[in-house]
């Protein structure tokens, strides 16, 4: 079959079509005939060395599709059905076939669209999961920096809907306006300066931009009871966080996206579950703002690295 192959880590170009031996299902595995293939930011950062991994390697956590495998002893009853899944390790989705655990496979409502479930079932849970971590209550501001990106889209909606009020922060005209149909109350442009002034003060950060960024986005926080959580650090660097200031301003600092991530197993599941079926039901709208051919999945992980996107970006065989 044809994958993306990582041999060696470094810049986008690194992103190569090869021919790799098919799949195998192993007991308790699938395999799905890849029709998307979510691009995360996580891709980029382990593409680019930024975090230890066995090479060579195919990228790609998410994916969707028809299962056309099962392995011994399988169900044959999800042969042919269309399901979205994550893929273990080293053997991603940027490919025409991919491996699954079963415990990780999710058959599709018939009404949702598959490349959008391919694109809410994992950033719809982590969102969900990261609310949860900073215990976000109604009547409460909140502040998500990356407003305009795949799981910020979904935090303004998630965060909306919790009775929360939002502000979306984001970079660029096209990207404020997209947070304010993603339906956040305020939108702030933190390309331009005072961003944080204008923002208003907050209840809770949710940041994914790290850097200065975040360190401004902080300073927006209510004094003795805001809380800070972080996901990412698309600015290339995480926040820095000054204990004295904390402890001045009465500030809590939560990781929440390791708390999102060391949920059970069973909870993360019925998470994506849950996006799954908000989007099915129209209540959670993800947004695609490419689906490019496998062979473009360098120019994918540059746009997706300069911050240019607006939603998720999906590959295809």
């Amino acid at each position: 079959m044809r994958a993306v192959q990582v041999r060696e880590c470094g810049a986008p170009e690194v992103l190569r079509v090869v021919d790799v031996d098919d799949p195998r299902p192993a007991a308790g595995e699938v395999v799905v005939a890849v029709e998307a293939a979510g691009v995360i930011y996580g891709d980029v950062i382990v593409r680019s060395g930024g975090y230890p991994f066995p090479l060579p390697y195919v990228p790609g956590l998410e994916v969707g599709g028809r299962v056309v495998a099962v392995g011994p002893e399988g169900d044959t009853g999800l042969l042919g059905r269309r399901v979205v899944a994550t893929t273990p390790g080293s053997q991603g989705g940027y490919a025409e076939l991919a491996r699954a655990a079963v415990a990780d496979v999710h058959v599709l409502p018939e009404e949702l669209e598959l490349h959008k479930a391919v694109a809410v079932f994992q950033a719809g849970a982590l969102a969900a999961g990261l609310l949860a971590a900073m215990r976000v209550e109604k009547g409460e501001t909140v502040l998500v920096t990356a407003a305009a990106g795949r799981v910020g889209s979904l935090l303004v909606q998630l965060a909306k809907a919790a009775g929360a009020t939002v502000v979306g922060a984001a970079s660029g005209a096209r990207k404020v306006r997209a947070a304010g149909e993603f339906g956040a109350d305020r939108v702030v442009d933190y390309a331009q300066e005072g961003w944080a002034e204008r923002a208003g003060a907050t209840d809770v950060v949710l940041d994914a931009a790290g850097g200065e960024l975040a360190a401004q986005a902080m300073g927006t926080l209510r004094k003795g009871s805001g809380r800070f959580g972080t996901y990412g650090f698309t600015s290339g660097s995480w926040v820095r966080l000054d204990a004295y200031e904390l402890g001045m301003r009465g500030l809590t600092v939560v990781a929440a996206a390791g708390i999102a991530f060391a949920r059970p197993a069973a909870e993360q599941y019925a998470a994506a579950s849950r996006a799954l079926a908000e989007a099915a039901a129209g209540r959670l709208t993800p947004r695609i703002h490419a689906v490019r051919p496998l062979s473009e999945a360098p120019a994918a992980h540059a746009e997706l690295a300069s911050r240019a996107t607006v939603g998720a970006t999906l590959l295809v065989p």
